[in-house]
């Protein structure tokens, strides 16, 4: 029956008084937990998880005790991985982790937010100190309806803090200027901190701002929009530069975010979440300069915006020489259906069915096809998943990692480190 009701395009209006009881009873619940923690919170389409762990980090390492809660992992110093298929957990969740965190000491809180979250109050009662804005595009749509209203959702988070730090080179950003209380810009190209003399590669991006020099080991030029966003949170806390830049350099990586896997083989493969059109296209954009072939594999989940899967099929297409459709979170949807809005896009974009356009259903067997088929030199981008621990069909959710299963894969075709 709830599944019913959410396909009215009135059912979140309608819901939303229940939402904001909820959100005030779980906060008196656990007596408002936030207000014992300096909160910082990073929302936008892409970049909230690196940028969270990014800060994360650069506290942890300057030698404050910092609390995060992201789509990966939650906790201080020791993390639990994140089991949902949600970035921000219901609102009752919400206030006991937060609750645990301050329990634990912490003095700090990095929290990932969503423009779900926000509509649904779930971060009611949060103090925000600090606001971060990576970027939007394309995406939820099956839920705000609208670019606007998806716009104005997360614009919630920035009526809230105390600072903002926004992207210039976003052109939401204008919008945000005009509801955030105090705020500074980031960019490339605009804003009053721009990143300077900026170089690539496939290890990671180092350029400079300011009188500060940043290297970090996640590469795409992507994460120098990520990094400069830590950055100036940074600065605003009062950091030192090298308390800022050791803090970003030192971390290693970020699970599911650009995961290079080597097991030996003689081909690069590289596991990421991304799932939404512009995502994707940065992904592509951070390997551009990869000499072999690019052998992709990705999917759509169920219950989602479909008006994604054309562009997203036609993007794959675009920028690799293999595309292997396959299943991602089908839900209660007909897998064959999602997969052919992908096919749809990638013919239109050139592609052949059966010849450099497949479709394989089964994830591990997708996988497994674009890793057997893969040479010397070639590239395999296994791109939907990143981190999660499980894939959920229509009988429930299910086992799966896309790492280990591309590990796996790997050591039955007799590769090992």
């Amino acid at each position: 029956m709830k599944k019913q009701l959410e396909k009215l395009p009135f059912y979140n209006d309608l819901v939303r008084p229940y939402h904001f009881l909820q959100a005030v009873v779980a906060s008196n619940k656990y007596h408002h937990p936030a207000k014992k923690l300096r909160v910082i919170g990073v929302t936008g389409t892409n970049g909230k998880t690196t940028t969270c762990f990014m800060i994360w980090n650069m506290l942890k390492q300057a030698g404050y005790k910092t609390g995060i809660m992201t789509t990966v992992a939650y906790g201080v110093d020791k993390l639990k991985p994140e089991l949902g298929h949600m970035t921000m957990v219901d609102t009752f969740t919400l206030n006991q982790r937060i609750k645990d965190i301050a329990d634990a000491g912490a003095e700090f809180l990095v929290l990932e937010v969503t423009s779900h979250a926000l509509t649904e109050f779930r971060p009611l009662g949060v103090p925000f100190e600090i606001a971060v804005f990576t970027n939007l595009t394309h995406e939820h749509l099956d839920y705000h309806k609208t670019i606007a209203r998806y716009r104005a959702a997360k614009g919630k988070l920035f009526k809230k803090a105390k600072f903002s730090i926004l992207n210039a080179d976003d052109k939401s950003t204008d919008y945000y200027k005009t509801i955030a209380k105090k705020y500074i810009t980031y960019g490339i190209n605009n804003g009053e901190n721009r990143a300077e003399n900026i170089k690539l590669s496939v290890s990671g991006v180092k350029y400079s701002c300011n009188d500060i020099k940043i290297e970090t080991n996640i590469p795409g030029e992507f994460n120098v929009y990520n990094s400069l966003a830590a950055c100036l949170v940074g600065k605003k806390l009062g950091l030192t530069n090298k308390q800022i830049e050791d803090g970003i350099k030192s971390l290693d990586s970020v699970e599911g975010r650009m995961n290079i896997i080597d097991e030996g083989q003689p081909f690069t493969v590289i596991v990421d979440y991304a799932h939404a059109p512009d995502a994707l296209e940065k992904v592509f954009d951070s390997v551009s300069s990869h000499k072999g072939k690019i052998i992709s594999v990705h999917g759509g989940a169920g219950r989602r915006d479909p008006s994604t899967r054309p562009i997203r099929g036609r993007i794959l297409a675009k920028y690799s020489d293999l595309v292997i459709i396959t299943e991602d979170d089908s839900r209660d949807e007909d897998p064959e259906k999602i997969a052919q809005g992908f096919i749809e896009g990638a013919t239109k974009e050139g592609k052949v069915l059966g010849k450099d356009l497949i479709k394989e259903l089964d994830r591990e067997k997708a996988i497994q096809y674009a890793l057997k088929t893969a040479k010397k030199g070639d590239l395999v981008l296994i791109l939907g998943k990143g981190h999660e621990k499980s894939i959920l069909r229509a009988d429930g959710p299910h086992d799966f990692e896309d790492i280990k299963v591309a590990k796996k894969v790997l050591h039955s075709l007799g590769y090992y480190v």
